[in-house]
């Protein structure tokens, strides 16, 4: 008799352990409390894998040998308690996953950055010609990787939520980017229980793997000072000159250069795609794994200027009369926003706004003050910005609409300046989705793009 797996929540995460699992020969149960999406349905159908939604039939979930559950699914609710109380396993999907991977795994995680780091490695390995995969928070998931080819590498972006849940998950690079406060509902509003979260990346490794971290951390640098880890530690930094590093290891930069491999080899920011210093952390920590895995820096440099970075994350999205409008919605915490700022040296309209999670807005009321013009508060309660930031900037503007913000960004902007949706908050007050906001942002751009041209067209 098989043993049977239960998979709690179907979306992208527990639709690809089904999966994996059925074709594992597991007896395959998927329940979620929420409504399935039809794709995730046509491929349980197709796969002939049983599943419910809009409830759990707990009977049925007490009764399996293993558990793998959704990260969206936090430990302290009740069926959760359940099933450990009967001492049922429960686990994630990348540990799922893992257990019949036999590829080498580079997992990035942070608070901020871990999408670009992942989706620019996976590009330096894809270039080179290695036989590389883009799983985990970003594309398909790992388990639907797992179950449909076979790779010798997989570049895996990790949340803390999905890391909660492993147990032998072992990486043979890993990357740590940064570590700020952030989901801290999750873990009980406690600073320390998100480090050990994000720590489970390195839970694992052993001898031979590698650990690429950036050093101005304190965070992390602090926590790797409390462990013993028997592992190669290489540390990025933005300070080539920092004492305690060593040269062969440090990956410093200066005036925009990066310097690898005790300086041998140089690469200029100015040669890739991505601005700001946030982006030489990411490209630091990308090109220490690529080399790592084999690929040259002949190959590495050719890569890093054909780079296009994900929909949301500082994506310019047209030009209207000498003014860059520019999607960041993804930044939906300050820390974002910090980056966002740090990346522009012109003038700047800033849009912001939705549901605050707490924001302290002091840690960027020099950025602002320094660079931002105009502040326009997207959202339905904007008060918090307005009082913070009202003798900071020269005027604000509010909206409940992106058509009627891209005009009042457009009337307040000057030719050189940069319109930046950068909102520091989440976006569900009035969108679906910090996608759903940016799509809208892009598609008002080009509406107005599209008017703009036809009105001077007209006018000659």
């Amino acid at each position: 008799m098989s043993k049977s797996v239960v998979i709690l929540g179907g979306g992208e995460s527990g639709t690809g352990a089904a999966i994996l699992a059925k074709a594992k020969g597991y007896d395959v149960f998927v329940s979620d409390s929420g409504l399935l999406k039809e794709k995730y349905k046509t491929d349980l159908i197709t796969h002939a894998i049983s599943f419910e939604e809009g409830f759990h039939s707990e009977e049925r979930i007490l009764s399996a040998d293993l558990i793998i559950k959704s990260p969206g699914i936090p430990d302290k609710v009740e069926l959760i308690k359940k099933i450990r109380a009967k001492g049922i396993a429960v686990i994630d999907e990348i540990e799922f996953a893992f257990r019949f991977a036999s590829s080498k795994i580079i997992a990035i995680t942070g608070t901020n950055g871990k999408t670009t780091t992942t989706l620019l490695t996976y590009h330096l390995l894809k270039w080179a010609g290695l036989n590389v995969a883009l799983a985990g928070n970003v594309g398909e998931s790992f388990a639907r990787k797992v179950a449909t080819d076979n790779y010798d590498w997989f570049v895996l972006e990790v949340s803390s939520f999905q890391l909660d849940g492993i147990k032998s998950f072992r990486p043979n690079i890993g990357i740590l980017l940064n570590i700020t406060p952030d989901h801290l509902d999750r873990y009980e509003y406690k600073m320390e229980n998100y480090v050990n979260s994000k720590f489970q990346l390195v839970k694992n490794m052993a001898k031979g793997d590698s650990f690429i971290f950036y050093r101005e951390d304190k965070v992390i640098t602090e926590e790797i000072s409390k462990r013993r880890l028997a592992i190669h530690l290489i540390p990025i930094s933005l300070d080539t000159g920092a004492v305690g590093v060593p040269p062969s290891e440090a990956r410093g930069s200066r005036d925009g250069l990066m310097f690898f491999e005790s300086n041998a080899v140089q690469i200029a920011q100015s040669e890739t795609t991505l601005k700001g210093p946030h982006n030489l952390i990411n490209t630091m920590a990308a090109v220490s794994a690529a080399r790592i895995a084999g690929v040259s820096i002949e190959s590495i440099k050719a890569a890093l200027k054909t780079f296009k970075n994900a929909p949301h994350r500082l994506e310019s999205v047209g030009v209207i009369n000498g003014v860059e409008f520019v999607n960041d919605s993804k930044a939906t915490n300050v820390d974002s926003v910090v980056y966002a700022l740090g990346s522009y040296t012109q003038p700047l309209v800033w849009i912001a706004g939705g549901i605050d999670k707490g924001n302290d807005y002091s840690i960027i009321k020099d950025e602002v003050k320094k660079k931002v013009r105009t502040l326009i508060c997207l959202g339905k309660d904007n008060q918090k910005l307005k009082d913070f930031f009202g003798g900071l900037v020269k005027e604000i503007k509010e909206t409940q609409t992106v058509k009627e913000l891209v005009r009042l960004a457009m009337e307040s902007a000057q030719q050189g300046d940069v319109v930046l949706l950068s909102p520091a908050c989440a976006s569900f007050d009035l969108f679906k989705n910090y996608e759903d906001r940016g799509n809208q942002f892009r598609e008002a751009v080009n509406e107005l793009k599209i008017k703009t041209q036809k009105t001077a067209e007209v006018k000659v």
